[in-house]
């Protein structure tokens, strides 16, 4: 996989490199921007995405913040394994399920356990039919009815 034109590797130094390559592409900010904004030399930016260097701790956690990535992600996150680039903090692409003959999907493990989804939990199916953004999301129903009031109450004691 290509990010910011440069292939990446499966390795932690590779990845913070195209992470960061990636998100400064991303947010249309220069090396001089960045490094004006974390405290540090153009050229310290230009190391670390060339991943001839690595930032320190302090720097990964102002990068994160400047890019709205969790720490986490811009150390770990492997653009190649996961098939594409950085998500914001908090955002998931959790994969991709099959619809079963009566409308019934599965969802990934790893959907469950970051979102504590329990058997018998209820959650709300919201539906886009325009052409242009066809889709459906699921809410977690408590969550649902603490954005909306409870005007939706009656739907979900069903």
């Amino acid at each position: 996989m290509y990010i910011g034109g440069m292939k990446c590797m499966n390795n932690p130094k590779s990845n913070i490199a195209a992470n960061l390559r990636y998100l400064r592409n991303h947010h249309g900010l220069s090396q001089e921007e960045v490094a004006e904004k974390v405290g540090v030399s153009r050229q310290s930016v230009a190391k670390w995405e060339s991943g001839d260097s690595l930032p320190d701790i302090l720097k990964c956690e102002s990068l994160a913040d400047l890019y709205g990535v969790s720490l986490n992600d811009l150390v770990r996150f492997d653009p190649d394994k996961a098939g594409f680039p950085i998500p914001p903090k908090n955002k998931h692409l959790f994969g991709v399920v099959s619809l079963g003959d009566r409308g019934q999907i599965v969802l990934p493990k790893q959907a469950r356990d970051t979102l504590n989804l329990k058997p018998g939990d209820k959650l709300v199916v919201l539906g886009d039919s325009t052409p242009a953004n066809r889709g459906i999301a699921l809410i977690d129903s408590k969550t649902f009815l603490q954005m909306t009031g409870q005007v939706m109450d009656h739907f979900l004691k069903e």
